[in-house]
């Protein structure tokens, strides 16, 4: 649980700074897909264009929890499911609810595991007042 709190912990960081923008890329695995709010973003150069498009912001996550996912469902890899939600404030908006949730799985390189999101769900809790 430290790790996936320290894991979110960067992804607030990361979406404060322009330039941490493209660190946030490499957290992705080469095919991941987001969907933003209903609009589905796939693959690193796609995040990456969306990424720099998005204002400056500060999160705050305010809940976070995560579960393993049966290897049934993942065929034999090792996959973490996390849900968060808060409150983000995008430069020249307003506050929105948030919810998020994510699928973290295991990458294992010669010398460490490195966990990597393969799929990202991000969806505003207050449509009605956007």
């Amino acid at each position: 649980l430290l790790l996936l709190g320290e894991f979110a912990s960067f992804c607030s960081r990361a979406f404060r700074c322009a330039v941490k923008l493209l660190a946030l890329v490499r957290l992705y695995l080469d095919k991941a897909t987001l969907i933003w709010n209903g609009n589905v973003v796939t693959g690193l150069e796609a995040l990456a264009n969306f990424f720099e498009m998005l204002p400056s912001s500060e999160f705050q996550i305010n809940m976070l929890d995560c579960q393993p996912v049966h290897e049934q469902a993942t065929q034999c890899q090792t996959t973490v499911l996390v849900v968060t939600s808060g409150v983000v404030k995008f430069d020249g908006n307003k506050q929105h609810f948030f919810n998020q949730n994510f699928l973290l799985t295991a990458q294992s390189t010669p010398n460490s595991t490195v966990w990597k999101i393969a799929s990202d769900c991000f969806r505003f809790q207050d449509w009605a007042s956007i």
